[in-house]
């Protein structure tokens, strides 16, 4: 990153729709045309792969690392396409105004991609679809597979599946899919959908000069595709049950920990096959992001380990990765050039030698700065490299105005004072801290947009070591609106952050 910019971070599901949640149709187009009357030249999103209603429907519990979210796919594209009919929109439930029932979303989505897929077989698909499913075989078979056996055997883990079926005895798994060859034409057909709504989106925000940023989880879920596909990559004992989990250490979140029980790499075999899993996996992500978040960076220098059974992650134990052999791989295929390292929680000296070393840009979160008496915090504006993102905040915080208004304490709100020079309110700390961030000599800036329209706590977007409650913020219709536009694009000009071409 070499020139100073700036952009929005806001999730596709929290984009206006009238189907109940955002998606990749009008809305989305709408966005980026906004972003561009905001002077922003990134527009940052969280995982778009499909979500699962055990997992409370977070993006970063995923049953595939390479499959988009079919709840994302607008069904008004799909109707200008001919793959849908008016009628078929009908009857259409009462979705929350500026909320997301994902259950009763799902539902209707679902019957929507059916109706579509019976057409579309009917007119006889474009040989587009056929190309698709060749050149994404190598993971779209196995996911096909994977989401046809889960609905088969009552959405049980594969752990639980028939022996043969959960250790992939290969003349198993071909009389399977030929006995389930339609449902997984089926889940083949709306990928196909997911990839050619994405990327005529990404070709729109290209020719207005935006681009977009991804964000890839570190683990993956133990009931994925992933882990049943490449078991002998992740650390699971006979059985292919898991041996230790991953999560963190006790923490200003939680004084348990957060135990997330994901499934931990065997980063000795990784090592073996040249981190080929990785790579496939990094290089399928970036072909959808211009760049990406990498998440939870850290595990990639040392990560905790939590014997499998725990109930709590605080038994767990660091435990050291390859790091320096891993991402000297990636550098040299030319991937690490487009990766953001989320260095957010507990950073010990390796972890900042690894990102110095490689010189990757790391995260800084403007409100955390307030949190001690220390004039050299590190996530002080006067204290940033040039090389590093800072945002307002993530969405693992409160917005700006809920911390001001519910959790800052006096001894924080006087620090921002004193750090300002002028005294704020909770109507205008959003846009003061925005202000000091634009200002800053950090490459990049990167604003919630819960940030920029001044939300309280009710617009948060996740609140870590809860379960319940989140993901489901969304713009109401007309929003972002232009006098928000106007006022973060004058400022983005002002601090030297707009786009260079005008």
């Amino acid at each position: 990153m070499n020139n100073r910019a700036s952009g929005i971070l806001l999730h596709i599901t929290s984009l206006p729709s009238e189907f109940g949640i955002g998606d990749l149709g009008p809305e989305a187009y709408r966005f980026v045309d906004w972003l561009r009357r905001a002077r922003q030249t990134f527009w940052q999103v969280l995982p778009h792969n499909p979500t699962e209603a055990a997992f409370g429907y977070s993006p970063y519990s995923v049953p595939s690392s390479y499959a988009g979210n079919p709840l994302l796919i607008s069904p008004q594209i799909l109707l200008e396409r001919g793959l849908l009919e008016e009628a078929d929109l009908s009857p259409r439930p009462t979705f929350p105004r500026d909320g997301i029932d994902f259950g009763l979303v799902a539902r209707y989505k679902g019957h929507l991609l059916q109706v579509a897929f019976q057409r579309f077989r009917r007119q006889g698909g474009p040989v587009e679809f056929e190309t698709y499913c060749t050149d994404n075989a190598h993971w779209l078979d196995d996911y096909a597979l994977f989401a046809s056996l889960k609905s088969r055997y009552g959405g049980l883990s594969w752990n639980l599946w028939p022996e043969p079926v959960r250790d992939r005895d290969p003349d198993t798994l071909s009389r399977l899919a030929e006995e389930l060859r339609e449902e997984m034409d089926g889940i083949r057909f709306a990928q196909y959908l997911f990839a050619d709504q994405w990327g005529r989106l990404r070709s729109h925000l290209h020719s207005r000069g935006v681009e977009i940023i991804g964000d890839l989880p570190i683990y993956v879920n133990y009931d994925s595709v992933d882990t049943w596909a490449d078991p002998g990559i992740f650390l699971l004992d006979e059985d292919r049950n898991p041996v230790a989990v991953a999560g963190v250490p006790p923490d200003h979140y939680s004084s348990t920990g957060q135990l997330w029980g994901n499934p931990l790499y065997r980063w000795d075999v990784l090592k073996e096959t040249g981190y080929r899993w990785w790579i496939e996996r990094l290089e399928h992500a970036l072909g959808h992001f211009d760049r990406l978040r990498l998440d939870h960076f850290r595990g990639l220098v040392a990560y905790w380990e939590v014997p499998f059974g725990e109930n709590t992650a605080i038994g767990g134990r660091w435990v050291g990765a390859p790091a320096d052999d891993f991402l000297a791989a990636l550098e040299r295929i030319g991937l690490l050039r487009r990766i953001i390292a989320e260095d957010l929680g507990t950073i010990t000296p390796d972890v900042r030698r690894i990102i110095g070393r490689f010189g990757l840009p790391g995260m800084k979160v403007l409100y955390f700065a307030f949190g001690d008496a220390d004039p050299m915090h590190p996530y002080l504006p006067h204290t940033y490299p040039r090389n590093c993102v800072v945002y307002t905040g993530t969405h693992d915080n409160s917005t700006i105005r809920g911390w001001y208004e519910l959790f800052a304490t006096a001894e924080e709100k006087k620090r921002l004072v004193d750090y300002l020079g002028r005294d704020v309110t909770a109507d205008d700390v959003s846009w003061e801290l925005i202000r000091v961030a634009m200002m800053s000599v950090a490459d990049l800036t990167i604003f919630p947009m819960q940030d920029v329209l001044g939300l309280g706590d009710d617009a948060a977007m996740n609140r870590p070591a809860t379960v319940k409650g989140n993901w489901l913020w969304r713009l109401i219709p007309g929003y972002p609106d232009e006098e928000s536009a106007g006022r973060l694009g004058r400022m983005t000009e002002t601090y030297g952050r707009a786009p260079r071409s005008g």
